[in-house]
């Protein structure tokens, strides 16, 4: 059952990002709402994890957009801070919460991240590899953080491909189960993007597109 502190919690962030939400085209309320409720289901595979501090991680741990877009999480760390305070959880829980985002960050996270990371990771990782995701909301990524279609596949393949290789792009079990495959496209559709824009006449076209204002 979520608790009051955590309904406190997601109703003052979702006044934030609904006021936001011309801004946050990918990194809005409809990404935070999925990855706080997949969190807290992914987070039942360890009895041990407290799931309201995984699902506060994953209410504020893309704050970071609503400072700067396009930026680590790190750059978020005071307003997420202030949140939870308001919100009422200690210090301790903040910092608690500030090291598990820091761990299941996609650029930088490993095989050994805790519990905790491993379930906010999974979330934040189902948003995107959806079957959705290509169709409607990269483009909006792109838009948002202000890059072009190559840098957007340069990052993601640069970042997801070696945790594809590791084994640890999902870490739950349930996640891996349903979700591998939807991975495992995404990053071939991905890869198939860059390949596509070092063809000459692909590029080309794509140049003139982007000077008629359709791209």
């Amino acid at each position: 059952m979520i608790s009051e502190r955590t309904k406190k919690l997601e109703a003052s962030l979702k006044k934030l990002y609904y006021d936001k939400a011309a801004d946050l085209l990918f990194h809005g309320w409809h990404h935070i709402h999925l990855v706080a409720r997949k969190s807290v289901e992914f987070a039942e595979e360890f009895p041990e994890v407290n799931k309201e501090i995984v699902e506060a991680s994953a209410l504020v741990h893309d704050l970071n957009y609503i400072v700067e877009v396009n930026t680590g999480p790190e750059v978020g760390r005071e307003l997420r801070e202030n949140y939870l305070r308001e919100a009422g959880f200690s210090m301790a829980e903040a910092k608690e919460i500030e090291s598990i985002i820091m761990e299941g960050h996609t650029a930088s996270r490993h095989a050994n991240i805790s519990n905790s990371a491993k379930a906010l990771s999974d979330a934040d990782s189902l948003f995107k590899v959806m079957p959705l995701t290509p169709i409607i909301f990269s483009s909006h990524y792109i838009v948002e953080n202000r890059v072009d279609v190559q840098k957007w596949a340069d990052k993601i393949i640069s970042e997801q491909q070696p945790l594809m290789d590791q084994g640890i792009y999902f870490y739950t079990k349930i996640a891996k189960d349903k979700y591998q495959e939807w991975a495992e496209v995404d990053l071939k559709l991905v890869q198939q993007v860059k390949d596509s824009l070092e063809d000459p006449a692909i590029k080309e076209m794509f140049e003139i597109a982007r000077e008629l204002g359709i791209v």
